[in-house]
């Protein structure tokens, strides 16, 4: 593992950089949820299963959270969130230990943020081979149980938070994805399914969508998180494979 500090907007976010024994590998950069930090437990598990098949992957604190400096309240919205995913990538790639070829990874808001930074990455010249998301909102207004209680780590949030910095829709974004697998629980009380069938529709094939049966919005089902592991998998696999062919 390589920590790594990249800057966006003055403010400096950490990053972890985790590399098979290969020479030039594909890359997978993901993006954590809303409130969560880049030791999410489905990054914990890419950042061992990657780099054991030969693939790398980057995980990262957005601005205001983790390790990373920045004020969660003033600096949280989709458009800062999308530019950190961006300079992410870029950070990464000048440090030339990987091949251009790229997959996204987003967890909830993070699946968001990868949908809302496709096109973007696509214009940097970057291989952009495909992804896969969990639990992914396209419509915000879909979401249920907005956390505006105070907590820990933050004061309590004014509903205005989320109408000024994480209104959105992103039907329109989605139609560009391709390669891309979705997972979402039917019993998701936070982001509803009907996300995943949004996006499903959207998006251009090769593409799917596996609907957990019961599944909630953290995918606390221990059999729900072994199919994660070995889908996803397989699928980083497949499309790094055709890109790399």
């Amino acid at each position: 593992m390589m920590e790594t500090q990249f800057v966006v907007d003055h403010l400096t976010l950490t990053g972890e950089l985790f590399l098979p024994d290969t020479m030039d590998p594909p890359l997978v950069v993901g993006s954590h949820g809303l409130e969560g930090s880049r030791h999410s437990a489905k990054q914990q598990v890419l950042s061992r299963l990657l780099p054991e098949n030969g693939m790398a992957f980057f995980r990262f604190d957005h601005r205001g959270c983790g390790d990373s400096q920045g004020n969660f309240v003033t600096d949280t919205s989709l458009a800062k969130r999308t530019k950190d995913f961006v300079a992410a990538v870029g950070h990464v790639l000048k440090r030339e230990l990987t091949c251009r070829s790229i997959g996204l990874f987003g967890s909830s808001m993070g699946g968001a943020i990868c949908i809302n930074a496709w096109q973007a990455l696509e214009k940097t010249g970057v291989n952009l081979c495909g992804g896969v998301l969990c639990a992914a909102p396209v419509k915000s207004r879909t979401i249920h149980n907005i956390p505006t209680r105070r907590t820990d780590a933050r004061p309590a949030l004014p509903l205005a938070f989320f109408k000024n910095n994480l209104l959105f829709d992103l039907t329109g974004q989605a139609a560009a994805l391709h390669h891309v697998l979705l997972f979402h629980g039917d019993a998701d009380k936070v982001v509803p399914v009907s996300n995943a069938h949004i996006i499903y529709d959207s998006m251009k094939a090769p593409k799917e969508c596996i609907i957990q049966q019961g599944g909630d919005h953290r995918m606390s089902s221990l059999a729900h998180q072994a199919q994660f592991e070995a889908r996803a998998l397989a699928w980083y696999n497949k499309i790094f494979a055709r890109a790399l062919s």
